[in-house]
């Protein structure tokens, strides 16, 4: 989803760089002059301090489970009782996709966390690693809801409103999204962003008293009939207020400016109903 505009200010100071090298080469060839290489410098100095101001905007967050050390990240404007958004990563674990949308949505108004499931110690290296560590959590489902339990206690203790909170996932987080509605938890909705939907067939189905939105690409694979077909039962059984937006032409990371698959004008789609599901069910 997250494809948050780039941030204004770093913007302008890449332009800022671009006019001045611009002038620079100008004036190059008409005065035959080197170029300034102090101005040059202190330019690329500015340009370097704004880059290392963006990558502090969220703080780290040392918790635990047990004797496990996990490291979230919190926005800024924690400790204001703003509403919260607790964001489940994808199967890497923390990525730049979820950092985006973290310090996107601190602008929107809320204070975000960002949960850490895995642990310290454990970072994928490569989808095989990724796909294991995923499948341990996604069959192990009461694990990952206890993960997901103590990253929501993490954020109210960040000073969120607890009486206004939401969680949204990427990917394998969208799977977290929905255990998230499966378990209960005091939240008022879910977004799950190309996620896994389907579910051990042995599990019943239970009430499932939240909002929830599903942002489903229309090309994902894993994401078979017969698994929307239980997604939907699943969804009316527990009498959810629950709703399935699928993007055309979309294969399963749609929404990661990273990935092969990004489709950007699907991705910014999908970005503005998460606003617009956010917006209804918490302000």
């Amino acid at each position: 989803m997250s494809t948050p505009k780039k941030d204004d200010t770093k913007q302008d100071v890449f332009d800022l760089y671009d006019d001045y090298a611009h002038c620079i080469r100008i004036s190059n060839i008409y005065t035959h002059k080197p170029y300034n290489m102090k101005k040059i410098f202190l330019i690329m100095a500015i340009i370097s301090t704004v880059l290392f101001t963006n990558a502090q905007d969220l703080k780290p967050v040392a918790y635990s489970d047990g004797t496990q050390k996990l490291n979230g990240l919190v926005t800024k404007n924690a400790g204001k009782k703003l509403p919260g958004v607790l964001i489940l990563p994808a199967w890497k674990g923390i990525d730049q996709e979820a950092k985006d949308a973290a310090i996107a949505l601190e602008k929107q108004g809320y204070t975000v966390f960002v949960a850490d499931i895995y642990g310290e110690g454990t970072i994928p290296a490569d989808n095989a690693a990724a796909g294991k560590t995923a499948g341990y959590y996604k069959n192990n489902y009461q694990a990952y809801q206890h993960r997901i339990e103590l990253a929501l206690e993490q954020l109210k203790k960040a000073g969120a409103d607890a009486d206004k909170l939401a969680v949204i996932g990427y990917c394998f987080g969208g799977t977290g999204a929905l255990e998230t509605a499966r378990a209960n938890f005091p939240v008022k909705g879910v977004v799950s962003i190309h996620g896994g939907l389907g579910k051990d067939s042995a599990r019943t189905n239970g009430p499932l008293p939240v909002k929830i939105l599903i942002e489903n690409p229309a090309e994902d694979q894993s994401v078979t009939p017969q698994i929307m077909s239980g997604l939907v039962k699943e969804m009316n059984d527990g009498k959810a207020d629950w709703q399935v937006i699928t993007y055309a032409y979309s294969k399963h990371t749609f929404t990661d400016p990273k990935s092969p698959d990004y489709n950007e004008i699907m991705a910014k789609r999908a970005w503005e109903h998460t606003l617009m599901f956010l917006k209804e069910t918490l302000k």
